[in-house]
């Protein structure tokens, strides 16, 4: 069985999550910098059997693309001619920076840590995933 990933794209950094192998919990995996994500992504799937990826698509509150929604689209372009075995879903992505900065609040993260955007990007993968996963099991 493979694990899913989710992908938080940003212009500058990327933050990932991963399920464990049978699918029930979604874990941070890591932020990189959106310059080597394709490659990271390369020497993760050589490591790791990944079923699919899901990558969060930025909306506005009327339900139109944000301003980052091209960069993002562009992105699974790039994803599916490198990875064409692997499939490649969007789900909305709204408000997951926000909630992710709450999370960090609620659990008592230090200010250091809660100002450091790579933790944001990966709690926002996290979050991603696990909202993928609460509505393919439904």
């Amino acid at each position: 069985m493979g694990r899913l990933l989710a992908i938080d794209y940003g212009t500058k950094r990327t933050g990932l999550a991963v399920t464990d192998p049978l699918k029930i919990i979604a874990t941070a995996l890591d932020t990189v910098e959106t310059t080597t994500l394709l490659k990271y992504l390369t020497d993760y799937f050589k490591k790791e059997q990944v079923e699919a990826v899901v990558i969060g698509l930025p909306k506005k509150l009327n339900n139109t693309d944000s301003e980052t929604a091209p960069a993002v689209r562009g992105f699974v372009e790039k994803f599916r001619s490198t990875f064409p075995e692997v499939p490649i879903s969007t789900i909305d992505e709204r408000f997951t920076s926000t909630i992710a900065q709450q999370a960090m609040l609620a659990g008592g993260a230090k200010k250091k840590d809660r100002q450091t955007k790579g933790n944001v990007d990966k709690i926002s993968a996290v979050l991603i995933l696990q909202d993928f996963l609460t509505m393919y099991r439904g």
